[in-house]
């Protein structure tokens, strides 16, 4: 204990954490396991949905929901989060959030039926947006200068390898103990978490935050805004008046949080960052690109189970390539786009993730796995890999560096946003009946519907980057550029400095 109180002194006088010591270690572990929770989630439910619907006798809306109403609070509050960490202590903050999210973990494992685990799915997304800043934030804070890199790295690394493994190992809980340890499984990855970080984490805070207001106001006009359209999106198929209501007031909604993000004198998002030109129309990429991620990977899991046949199992393992081929080559598209600049990575990635999409076409009910879907992954994983890194490049290079924080969580909160609209819209557009996912035909004919909508998307995305992205000074060799696997969002700057966001992937 003295030595751990001695290290701790140290790092508070500003020297840091060496990353050879036991409690650099530790730091490490419980950081990745916080983060962990957290990124597995997002990847490992889309795979259990089938049997959650069957299970709880829920509709598409409700499988619509499961994934949305975490998205909804994770994506309105994420912001938020980082800002109270930086003001109350990060190590504190974080393990509130790991402790929340457990929580609600809890409640979607027992969850009695479909409105219960919706709710506790957007418990989940608070505990989320509380616990997903603070993870790499306290790497950033605790390290020492000349080991913060490496620490970064090997965070990035294990994190990435997660995400990889996410589909896999949510296909395997579903068809062994059951999809509820899908959400079960994070209760004892919590209780190893918070305890380690209590113990050997040293607290760390932002002086420059205290007297400053929270935008509590914006958060709350954010999430109000992204639930109640999503809302009206999954329900519009209904035709009643309060689909139309609510669809109003959510537009109201995200007005009047413009308003108040443009008034307030320290708004959760400064609108002046989209002064640059460069940042606005990379974001309109990032919209593009990660929404049509997001209704693929929710429709491709259904498409693979209900039309196909595959177990939970065998179709979280078909997708393994995607995740495997950003982990292994993201580096290499980074030092490429270095060389080259952002255009073309971003206008050839989109395009190739179209071309992917619309390979999927191929997968039917006596679909050849080698022979039909690996191809289509393969390309759909060359074109992630052509894109994600020169994305998250090109939007730390077009804000000034003390930005970098806030214009990477600003990024990373549009690309949830536009998932969960597209996790919302994309049944409605395809015609998808309520009970589609029940029926192999119906669903096949909405998925080859949704298919072209998705690449028509990525298209727009493409020409969006070869019609206003520029080459830009970007030399960005922070490990998050080069070693990331998450499909429902891009990397995450950490850098220290921003003023309101530390983050992790």
């Amino acid at each position: 204990m003295a030595a751990l109180e001695q290290e701790n002194q140290e790092n508070q006088q500003g020297s840091g954490v060496r990353i050879g010591t036991p409690t650099g270690r530790w730091i490490l572990l419980t950081t990745v396991l916080g983060s962990s929770m957290a990124l597995l989630d997002s990847t490992v439910v889309n795979v259990a949905l089938p049997r959650i619907g069957r299970d709880l006798d829920a509709d598409l809306a409700a499988l619509q929901w499961t994934v949305n109403a975490y998205l909804v609070t994770l994506a309105g509050l994420i912001l938020l989060g980082g800002a109270l960490g930086d003001r109350f202590g990060r190590r504190k903050v974080f393990v509130v959030g790991v402790i929340w999210f457990a929580a609600a973990s809890l409640l979607c494992g027992i969850a009695p039926n479909a409105p219960v685990l919706i709710a506790a799915r957007a418990l989940q997304g608070i505990g989320g947006a509380l616990l997903t800043p603070g993870s790499l934030s306290l790497i950033q804070a605790s390290f020492h200068p000349d080991d913060r890199g490496k620490a970064v790295g090997l965070w990035s690394g294990f994190g990435g390898i997660g995400a990889a493994i996410g589909p896999f190992l949510g296909g395997w809980l579903v068809d062994g103990p059951g999809w509820r340890w899908v959400f079960l499984l994070n209760v004892p990855l919590a209780l190893l978490c918070a305890p380690i970080a209590l113990r050997h984490v040293p607290e760390s805070k932002d002086g420059r935050e205290h007297g400053r207001g929270f935008d509590v106001l914006g958060a709350a006009l954010g999430a109000l805004s992204l639930a109640l359209v999503t809302y009206a999106l999954i329900e519009a198929r209904s035709g009643a008046l309060v689909v139309t209501v609510t669809a109003g007031v959510g537009v109201v909604a995200g007005i009047a949080f413009v308003y108040v993000e443009r008034r307030r004198d320290d708004p959760m998002m400064p609108l002046d960052i989209f002064a640059s030109r460069q940042f606005t129309a990379v974001n309109v990429v990032t919209l593009c690109v990660y929404a049509a991620f997001s209704g693929f990977f929710f429709l491709a899991a259904l498409q693979l189970q209900v039309v196909s046949g595959y177990s939970a199992l065998g179709a979280g393992t078909a997708l393994l390539p995607t995740t495997a081929l950003m982990l292994l080559f993201s580096a290499r598209s980074g030092d490429l786009a270095r060389r080259i600049g952002p255009r073309i990575p971003l206008t050839v990635g989109p395009l190739l993730c179209a071309a992917g999409m619309l390979l999927m076409l191929r997968v039917g009910t006596d679909a050849s796995y080698v022979l039909d879907v690996l191809p289509a992954l393969l390309v759909l994983g060359l074109g992630m890999v052509a894109l994600v890194a020169p994305l998250t490049a090109t939007v730390l290079a077009s804000v000034d560096n003390s930005r970098a924080g806030l214009a990477s969580g600003i990024n990373n909160a549009a690309a949830r946003a536009a998932g969960l609209v597209a996790v919302a819209a994309l049944p409605l557009l395809a015609g998808m009946g309520s009970e589609a996912y029940r029926s192999a035909s119906a669903f096949d004919d909405a998925f080859t519907r949704a298919m072209p909508l998705c690449a028509g998307i990525l298209v727009v995305g493409a020409v969006v980057a070869f019609t206003t992205v520029r080459r830009l000074p970007s030399d960005c060799r922070r490990p998050q550029c080069k070693t990331h696997g998450s499909v429902t969002a891009p990397p995450l700057e950490g850098e220290r400095g921003a003023g309101k966001f530390g983050s992790a992937a």
